[in-house]
């Protein structure tokens, strides 16, 4: 039988970083004298690297240095968020349980995620994800999303075929980097980009319960399995 992987990516699917996200860029923004994004601004560049996103937030006739010291900014209120001692960055309901399952039968885990190297490391400490996944790739590692680099490395990395993979994602990015790699996509609802903003990137299915996603990740398995 053929080991299915499932790559997840991390903010907004995995993890509900809503709040820190929002918070850190708002502080940045103000500590470099420039107005704040909207939420609505914010939540759509969710997924790329660092330094795309906030250039696509930041006014257009900032200069590179401006550009430069905006991106440290961020980086330093998310940490100072994240050492707060809150928990600014939850798992969403039902998601541990989905990843014990998937990985208790059987199935390759992987991760493809526009978070940092050391953050996507604070994550998985923090959750204990060491032993859970079998492959991990962030912004860090090489071109981010929607570029198919983190897939294609999950794959060679675990030993699996594109059409043996599904991608799960709550953005438009994850969704073009799946099919860009010839993976399957499952979007779900509950993170940054809306239903029509997923199907846009190219959705096969999305879901809007972690039960029904489960379902559809094991009817996944059965179907490659026959």
């Amino acid at each position: 039988m053929t080991r299915p992987l499932a790559i997840w990516d991390v903010d907004g699917t995995l993890i509900d970083s809503r709040y820190v996200i929002t918070a850190a860029m708002e502080a940045a923004f103000r500590l470099c004298n420039l107005t704040p994004p909207a939420y609505e601004q914010t939540r759509k560049i969710v997924g790329l690297s660092l330094e795309v996103a906030i250039d696509r937030l930041a006014p257009r006739e900032i200069d590179e240095r401006g550009l430069a010291t905006l991106v440290e900014a961020y980086k330093t209120e998310f940490v100072k968020l994240r050492n707060s001692g809150q928990d600014y960055e939850p798992l969403y309901y039902g998601m541990a349980d989905i990843l014990s399952d998937l990985k208790s039968t059987g199935w390759a885990l992987g991760i493809a995620t526009g978070k940092s190297r050391r953050g996507l490391e604070a994550v998985m400490t923090r959750l204990n994800w060491g032993d859970i996944f079998d492959a991990n790739y962030c912004a860090s590692d090489g071109p981010g999303k929607p570029h198919p680099f983190m897939i294609q490395a999950n794959l060679v990395e675990t030993d699996t075929l594109p059409q043996h993979a599904v991608v799960i994602g709550d953005t438009s990015f994850d969704m073009a980097m799946a099919k860009a790699a010839g993976c399957a996509a499952y979007g779900v609802n509950w993170g940054f980009h809306t239903e029509e903003e997923i199907l846009k990137g190219g959705a096969d299915f999305i879901f809007d319960t972690p039960a029904k996603l489960r379902a559809a990740l094991f009817d996944f398995a059965k179907s490659k399995a026959a």
